[in-house]
């Protein structure tokens, strides 16, 4: 009996590459260029070397993009696989996403690519009084483009606390707060640990907030926020100080979302800045 798919199938006339069409490379007579196109939501393992000095492995959810010129078919999807899995084997990580992104161009001929990984990322935190540790998540994506030069941006989200001034100055028995979510994209002269843009997000808000928080904790979390009230403007404006004054930043986009605990309604406001402008 003769097995389907035997090691002779290639000596008996199985078809090579090579003689295969590569229909994605034939011309389109519609003459219409694409800005992105490629595969997303590829998840795959990643490592992170932390701030304190060890490493942090994830899932990442990695989207991978070339420009198409008006006159070509397709892309070869395949290809974006290929180049991201010969770097499985050397811990992929933050500092190969620009290799990464310089060899999707060069593979599949493009004039420009892109690669997104977006992953969650834990930093372990202890209670403001009674030092229970615990892990906090947070939202990250390095973005990297690469055309006739490269460009990397990293964005991270956290989540904090915002009090009302307005409720505090009018209400006779407190202020109404709830969380919000701080968001920064920055672009960076050298590198820039996660940690630490995370402590310049948690530094405009009310007050940080954390994963265990026992009583004492909890009595110190409120009244810290109470001292502090802000508005969403007040978040954005504070962070855009900070990082006005971080030499290591030399562009960014950020925004605050405060998920309202009295209203129907969330408050938003947003700040981008290019910082070599002047």
């Amino acid at each position: 009996m003769t097995c389907l798919n035997s090691p002779n199938d290639a000596a008996q006339g199985a078809p090579s590459s090579s003689t295969i069409p590569d229909v994605q490379a034939t011309s389109d007579d519609r003459r219409v260029a694409i800005d992105r196109v490629g595969v997303k939501d590829v998840v795959y393992p990643m490592r992170l070397a932390t701030r304190a000095g060890g490493e942090q492995s994830t899932v990442a959810n990695i989207n991978m993009y070339v420009a198409l010129p008006q006159e070509q078919k397709g892309t070869h999807m395949s290809r974006f696989l290929e180049v991201l899995n010969e770097y499985s084997e050397t811990s992929f990580g933050p500092k190969d996403i620009p290799a990464i992104t310089r060899a999707i161009k060069e593979r599949l001929h493009a004039q420009e690519a892109h690669f997104e990984a977006s992953f969650t990322y834990f930093i372990e935190k202890e209670a403001p009084v009674t030092r229970q540790k615990g892990l906090m998540n947070y939202e990250v994506t390095f973005a990297c483009s690469a055309n006739s030069h490269e460009d990397f941006v990293m964005t991270v989200a956290a989540p904090a606390t915002s009090l009302c001034p307005c409720s505090k100055e009018i209400s006779e028995y407190g202020a109404h707060n709830q969380r919000c979510k701080i968001e920064a994209s920055v672009r960076m002269k050298g590198s820039m640990w996660i940690e630490d843009l995370v402590q310049l997000l948690e530094g405009a808000a009310s007050h940080p907030v954390y994963a265990v928080l026992k009583r004492p904790d909890e009595k110190f979390v409120t009244e810290k926020a109470y001292e502090n009230p802000k508005f969403v403007e007040d978040i954005i404006r504070d962070l855009a100080i900070a990082l006005d004054d971080d030499d290591r930043i030399e562009w960014y986009s950020i925004s605050s979302e405060n998920f309202e605990s009295i209203h129907s309604h969330n408050a938003y406001a947003e700040i981008e800045r290019d910082k070599r402008e002047g």
